[in-house]
């Protein structure tokens, strides 16, 4: 039995209260974070570049002016050149997947006519100018830089934003790095509440934008929330999760491995599931956790995030581990079964769904091409990854010639006055 995780079944009292605390997440003070995000908003449009740098200092511990609020061209090529030959490697290299990818998901305007004689379409049009959060705090994320601005170049955004908090040192060179090889055409050094702000109204210094996407912290989600309706957003981001299925021919090191892996990312609500009919299957994944946790520098934030959303669930058969699944509608889902692909055409509630022991979740992290923004909470059974369609717009067309109307105009005329619109009828028999 391991210490650091538990071991239940399926078919024991309780187990179905004990999945719904594994589903939970925190609430940690959501309505303190609301009230205080509204609060930096109202500032933010009342008092624009002003309030941007007041809080600059207040909460990032830096002196912004103006002038400085935006990255210079000459600190974004410095970064780049301040990397080592490696990491600006990997990134070009995860760009170039990254692109590869999205320039699949690509919408083309298209149109028909119809037996009446009109012709009907749909306009793709991309959105003129996106803003991207890209989180500062403890980390350095420059491939979240990739993951969302790529798209948005992609679907042919005109101009892409990137706010990001710096601390008294700068922004990490990766961040900035990252960047440059993605295209963006302006970073700004503010992050929080305050920057959501500034894209969704704009100051004297920062354009207003059309939408806003990119993970942040609780006041950031908040703050999204607000502004929604001004401008479109992404899904708000939750804590990551990953659930693996599971059967003897999985290798329990693998499987671990990659439990471990979503458990480090930080926020403390991570969730990391094994559904697996083998108990001996089971056991060896626990016994590996064990094994593989002293050697990890998070040890003991991982340690704690399993104790509390981490569970190796023995299930009846991989029916049952399909139905559980299901239901939970994981951010990452891993199958390492005998045949992974069969299995994985049963499912449709997954961010992303990772076939056999060769493709863990960090291959879909970083490189494989997909995007690793995903749905997470559950809402993979209603959202999508990001891709180019979230930065497009769809504008359906109607173009009728002469003498097309007269054929439909006795039924638009019916339905007109059977809602009581009689002005929308005497517009449609005029022109008959």
């Amino acid at each position: 039995m391991s210490d650091t995780v538990r071991i239940l079944n399926t078919g024991a009292r309780g187990f179905r209260r004990e999945l719904a605390r594994l589903r939970a997440t925190q609430e940690r003070d959501s309505a303190r974070a609301e009230e205080i995000a509204a609060e930096i908003v109202r500032a933010v449009r009342r008092r624009g570049d002003r309030a941007l740098a007041a809080y600059a200092k207040k909460l990032d511990g830096i002196e912004l002016t103006p002038r400085t609020l935006e990255v210079s061209e000459r600190e974004l090529d410095a970064a780049v050149d301040a990397m080592p030959r490696k990491v600006v490697s990997a990134l070009r290299t995860a760009a170039r997947r990254i692109r590869a990818f999205h320039n699949k998901q690509r919408q083309a305007t298209w149109s028909y006519k119809d037996a009446s004689g009109l012709t009907l379409g749909q306009q793709i049009t991309p959105l003129r100018r996106v803003g991207v959060y890209v989180p500062g705090g403890k980390g350095a994320y420059p491939s979240s830089v990739l993951m969302n601005v790529i798209p948005a170049r992609v679907a042919g955004v005109d101009e892409v934003l990137m706010v990001s908090p710096a601390g008294p040192d700068g922004h990490p060179p990766a961040v900035l790095a990252a960047a440059r090889i993605a295209g963006v055409d302006a970073v700004y050094r503010i992050g929080g509440a305050q920057a959501v702000a500034a894209l969704a109204y704009g100051t004297k210094r920062i354009p207003r934008v059309d939408k806003i996407v990119g993970p942040g912290n609780a006041f950031v989600q908040a703050a999204k929330r607000q502004v929604y309706g001004q401008v479109d957003i992404d899904a708000t981001a939750g804590p990551s999760e990953v659930l693996v299925i599971a059967d003897t021919s999985a290798n329990p090191a693998y499987v671990a491995a990659d439990l471990l892996a979503q458990a480090e990312h930080g926020s403390g609500d991570e969730c990391a599931i094994l559904l697996t009919p083998s108990k001996r299957v089971a056991a060896a994944v626990a016994r590996e956790i064990d094994a593989q946790l002293p050697d990890l520098p998070r040890r003991r934030s991982i340690a704690r995030v399993l104790k509390r959303r981490g569970a190796l669930i023995v299930v009846r058969n991989l029916d049952e581990a399909v139905e559980i699944s299901e239901e939970i509608a994981p951010e990452h889902l891993e199958i390492q079964t005998r045949k992974p692909t069969e299995l994985a055409r049963r499912l449709r509630n997954a961010g992303a769904i990772f076939c056999g022991a060769e493709a863990p979740a960090p291959l879909g992290d970083y490189l494989a091409g997909p995007n690793h923004v995903l749905p997470t909470g559950g809402s993979a059974r209603f959202f999508s990854p990001l891709g180019v369609y979230d930065f497009v717009k769809r504008t359906s067309v109607v173009s009728a010639p002469k003498g097309s109307l007269r054929k439909l105009a006795p039924a638009i005329e019916t339905l007109a006055e059977l809602e009581g619109y009689d002005a929308h009828a005497a517009a449609v028999r005029l022109r008959r």
